[in-house]
């Protein structure tokens, strides 16, 4: 290897820091000035760009919810039809391996119609209960991104376990009702949960309906940190729809619920 003259050597060094203090003094400040680098500059999952999709996903929900609202009177079979195909779109979602954005939009344009004429119905028969649902509904949303956000509730490895105990007990209980129900062993409208508590007069739906509420508000603490550790892991930008549909199930799933405990609890008046 060459020896490198010192005096050269010299020179580069002094014009190479004269070129370092012309670029920092006439560009530092513009570099200072551009903006953040978001979730398309960095392919990177971010808040602001799960917040985003949600709401783009929850905007196809309610659309779809004011189609199955308005063609259920003539079309009364719709709801069964949008809830098989958004069942079926759940579950597709869910065991996929990467997210699709056009499978999760189909599965909140589907879903929407199944609740919207679902909704119909209920509000026909009591009128009034899909306000109070809706406003429920976002209120124990409202209520569980605050306490998040504040730092008052986190995910754990216990209370996630207790919470798929009692996930797969509710759902094993629903199946038996739905079986109930359907081979006329139980008359009632609701099934059993529409009966009263022996000894009581409050029905079992209702209380069932407290701690699925309960239920739905830990599930969708398991979504914000689902999101919350995508961000801070760095996970690829299209995790961000993962977030997205896993808030809007768990939301159509409180919904539900509790227009569901409204009406048993307007229909034992």
């Amino acid at each position: 290897m060459a020896l490198e003259n010192p005096a050269f050597r010299s020179q580069a060094f002094t014009g190479n820091t004269s070129v370092a203090n012309a670029v920092s003094v006439e560009e530092l400040q513009d570099i200072y000035n551009r903006p953040t680098a978001g979730a398309v500059e960095t392919d990177r999952m971010t808040v602001e760009d799960t917040v985003v999709k949600t709401g783009f996903a929850f905007g196809v929900l309610v659309l779809g919810a004011m189609l199955g609202w308005v063609t259920a009177p003539t079309m009364p079979a719709i709801w069964m039809i949008a809830g098989i195909i958004g069942f079926v779109l759940a579950m597709v979602n869910i065991f996929k391996k990467e997210p699709s954005p056009a499978l999760i939009l189909a599965y909140a344009a589907a879903q929407g119609v199944f609740v919207g004429a679902i909704s119909f119905v209920y509000e026909v028969q009591f009128e009034g209960i899909v306000l109070q649902a809706v406003l429920a509904t976002l209120a124990v949303v409202g209520v569980t991104l605050a306490l998040f956000a504040s730092g008052k509730i986190r995910a754990s490895k216990k209370a996630t376990k207790i919470f798929l105990i009692a996930m797969v007990g509710y759902l094993v209980y629903s199946v038996l009702n739905v079986i109930l129900s359907l081979t006329g062993v139980v008359s009632n409208p609701f099934g059993l949960s529409g009966m009263d508590i022996p000894g009581t007069n409050i029905p079992v739906g209702v209380v069932l309906g407290i701690l699925v509420v309960i239920m739905g508000a830990y599930s969708l603490v398991l979504d914000f940190d689902f999101i919350q550790q995508g961000v801070k892991n760095r996970a690829p930008r299209k995790y961000a729809w993962t977030g997205a549909f896993g808030i809007m199930v768990t939301v159509i799933w409180l919904y539900m619920e509790i227009l569901r405990m409204l009406a048993i609890l307007r229909g034992n008046d």
